[in-house]
């Protein structure tokens, strides 16, 4: 046997490992293993410490042992009374596992011992003093490793030995503990501590780092919680609900029972749940606190109870307004089914008519007559989609559109909603908000409106929603066919003064402080005020000569100290000045070339007179008057007709290429169009071609074909309005348009003939003056 290799008995370590020159205590626990100790005893104390590569292995085999160990020395060795044996030793060499002879009671080795490889020269010193420094820098920042044990590293010479002794005290696994043990050239187990102490060096100062950021987060944290609570006290002393906490739950509370879906009921209070954990100066917290206030503003299940009185409405109605029978015929219907069914859905009126005949006053009055609350919304200029139905919570400034917003302050789920003008709106890039207004508007898609910022769908069903128009030709076709179409032509003489004498009046006299005992307008006085200081459909520019009235009533009230003023037609033009217009625009004798049409506009029915004058050339045909193209064609074919049928109608057959024919429509500044106008320019030309005059009481409208045959019109209410103020007697109108005659007042009835023709020829023989009907 070569004199380094030894038998000694085997003591296995588990998840320990011993360096030469370490003195260390252990405690043995295995039978195997107090045998080895006692055997050690008996020759030189001994033995051969090998670590396990697996610590959960009880019987170890050779396998299981790394083959580099440490000879040991036995120095002590003591039984404890749980039977295990704490035994001291101290490590002496490296040594390499030969053989493992395994007995009954006891397991040997065989082992040869191994030898540092020291160089000792100045790389060597160099990586000692080196291995010192790190070691000593390691000390100050891990705090782990007393000063003591810096002193008696700093006098070992030995550089395996240094190695060693800093190996045992640093951190490392028990792997890298093993490969330091195998290295026997001392050079190499310095760099390799070396590498060791620095890695550790970096970790510990990113673990003194991480610790600082820790602690000045909990510094903050504990401040923060420290001022809070410092708050809390505070508020508490003064009355205060708690902060934020107690917000956050009156929030909750008012969630719970706002009445709202469950499903926005469960957004609302996820977002609560954000909101909570956001702190205050969050820009996020300001957004989220907004949108739940909107949430609970909305209405979701408040509702008034509709009055379902018909007979009350219907006085009510009457009341405030004289006239406009089918409106309050259709509100009247649906408050009888209303009191029938009770589950009608909202209907959707759409009100059209010229400005200022009360349409958005009619609104008001019906949401009074059904005991519910009112909104208005003005559509006139929007251009936006958005306008409609919001802005996306992502925007600066979001907001929702005008639908949520007048729900908000309808503070009801079944209120009037008055969309006026929505003859007005209009689009651009951002959109059609009139497309927006599909959804709103439908039946059966308004139980779900969903706005872009509230993003939950929100019931509109159960309003009953009101549109105003002047027009219908400006409204998209979808969003007509959405809307029941009630028409409002303009006013009769006879309605204008009676509502001026029970409407208008009495509220300007209240507005200016005048009683009946002061101003006086007598019902001769207001006729004069219709006929010859007012021309239009509706009562707005009425009501404004009314205020007229009564400033200057208060005026001369005040400074000549009169009692009462009398306002009567032979005294209005002190108040009002000269007439302003010229009561009936018939003319005052019967023209050659001249017929009146009727016309009709968004402002209500007017009348317009056509002229048609001839001189010398060659049948050019002349139209001046700012005409549209279809009031161009219709001369066009009214042209053509007294062509064809020259021979008939007792002119020249070569009058066109005689003559130059002037069409002239009076008022060239304002634009006119529309295919109305055909008979009427037909009977001026035919007036004009044959000498005959056309009678000056008679007005007409409808469309010419190139056989003569008269076609249906629009709008015949408002021009026989038109013909009543102008004062004709006589009205040629389409005989297709008999069924219209139900619309019109009896007031005018009275004072008109309607004469329905289906031909040219029955147009001149009621027309022309001198031909035989």
């Amino acid at each position: 046997m070569n004199q380094s290799e030894k038998i000694v008995p085997l003591l296995p370590l588990r998840g320990i490992l011993v360096y030469p020159t370490m003195v260390l205590h252990l405690d043995v626990g295995r039978e195997k293993s107090i045998r080895a100790i006692e055997n050690a005893a008996l020759d030189e104390n001994l033995i051969f410490l090998a670590t396990q590569k697996d610590v959960n292995v009880d019987q170890p085999t050779a396998e299981d042992l790394y083959t580099i160990g440490t000879l040991a020395k036995i120095k002590q060795t003591l039984k404890l009374p749980n039977g295990t044996v704490r035994v001291l030793v101290e490590g002496l060499h490296r040594a390499e596992l030969l053989h493992l002879q395994e007995q009954e009671d006891v397991v040997n080795v065989n082992i040869q011992v191994l030898k540092d490889k020291e160089a000792h020269d100045l790389e060597e010193k160099a990586l000692m003093r080196t291995l010192t420094q790190d070691f000593e820098q390691y000390i100050k920042v891990s705090k782990k490793i007393s000063n003591e044990t810096f002193a008696t590293v700093v006098d070992i010479m030995e550089p395996g030995r240094l190695a060693d002794l800093i190996a045992s005290h640093l951190p490392l696994k028990i792997k890298e503990k093993q490969d330091v043990l195998e290295i026997l050239d001392a050079k190499e187990r310095l760099r390799k501590i070396i590498s060791f102490i620095q890695d550790e060096k970096e970790l510990l100062d990113l673990e003194k780092t991480i610790s600082q950021r820790v602690k000045k987060s909990m510094e903050r944290t504990q401040k923060e919680y420290f001022l809070r609570e410092q708050m809390k006290a505070i508020q508490k002393e003064l009355g205060d609900k708690e902060g934020k906490t107690g917000e956050v739950e009156e929030l909750r509370t008012k969630i719970e029972q706002s009445g709202m879906p469950q499903e926005t009921k469960d957004v609302a209070l996820r977002e609560l749940g954000r909101y909570e954990k956001l702190p205050s100066s969050s820009a996020e917290s300001g957004v989220i606190r907004n949108y739940i206030d909107w949430l609970l503003t909305l209405p979701w299940t408040e509702a008034t109870e509709d009055i379902l009185d018909v007979v009350r409405a219907e006085e009510i109605l009457n009341k405030d307004h004289f006239g406009l029978e089918k409106v309050k015929e259709r509100v009247l219907e649906y408050l009888a089914v209303q009191q029938l069914t009770r589950s009608l859905k909202g209907p959707i009126l759409c009100l059209v008519g010229p400005p200022g005949v009360g349409k958005t006053s009619l609104a008001r009055s019906i949401a009074t007559s059904l005991g519910r609350n009112f909104v208005r919304v003005s559509l006139g200029g929007v251009r936006d989609e958005s306008e409609v139905r919001g802005h996306r919570r992502t925007y600066i400034g979001a907001m929702p559109g005008r639908i949520i917003q007048g729900m908000k302050k309808a503070k009801t789920i079944n209120p009037v909603f008055l969309l006026d003008e929505i003859d007005k709106m209009s689009n651009d890039f951002r959109g059609d908000p009139s497309a927006a207004l599909l959804e709103v508007l439908d039946p059966e898609q308004n139980r779900n409106f969903s706005d872009h910022y509230i993003e939950e769908p929100y019931d509109l069903s159960k309003v009953m929603f009101i549109a105003t128009a002047n027009t219908l030709a400006t409204i998209p076709g979808p969003l007509l066919d959405r809307m029941e179409i009630i028409n409002i032509a303009g006013y009769t003489e006879i309605e204008k003064i009676h509502i001026a004498r029970d409407h208008l009046v009495p509220k300007q006299m209240k507005e200016h402080g005048l009683g009946k005992s002061k101003l006086q307008i007598r019902e001769d006085g207001l006729v004069a005020l219709v006929r010859y200081y007012t021309r239009e459909a509706g009562v707005r520019a009425l009501e404004r000569q009314v205020a007229t009235i009564c400033r200057k009533a208060a005026r001369i009230l005040v400074t000549e100290a009169k009692k009462k003023v009398v306002v009567t037609d032979k005294n209005i033009e002190e108040f009002l000045g000269k007439k302003k217009y010229r009561y009936g625009q018939a003319e005052a004798h019967d023209q050659v070339g001249v017929a009146t049409g009727l016309a009709y506009t968004s402002v209500g029915g007017d009348t317009l007179p056509i002229e048609v004058s001839l001189y010398p050339g060659k049948g050019k045909l002349i139209l001046t008057g700012k005409l549209g193209d279809v009031m161009k064609e219709s001369a066009q074919a009214a042209f053509s007709y007294i062509r064809s049928r020259a021979s008939e109608l007792d002119i020249d057959p070569e009058f066109h290429e005689k003559n130059d024919i002037h069409i002239h429509v009076p008022e060239g500044a304002v634009p006119k169009d529309g295919p109305s106008a055909g008979i009427t320019m037909a009977t001026a030309l035919i007036s004009a071609l044959t000498g005959k005059a056309v009678s000056k009481e008679v007005g007409m409208t409808g469309e010419i074909t190139l056989r003569g045959r008269v076609l249906p019109i629009g709008g015949l209410k408002e021009k026989s309005l038109s013909a009543h103020r102008a004062g004709l007697k006589k009205v040629i109108m389409p005989a297709e348009n008999e069924k219209d005659l139900d619309d019109i007042p009896d007031s005018v009835k009275e004072n008109i003939t309607f004469v329905p023709v289906s031909h040219l020829d029955e147009v001149l023989a009621h027309a022309l003056v001198g031909v035989k009907e």
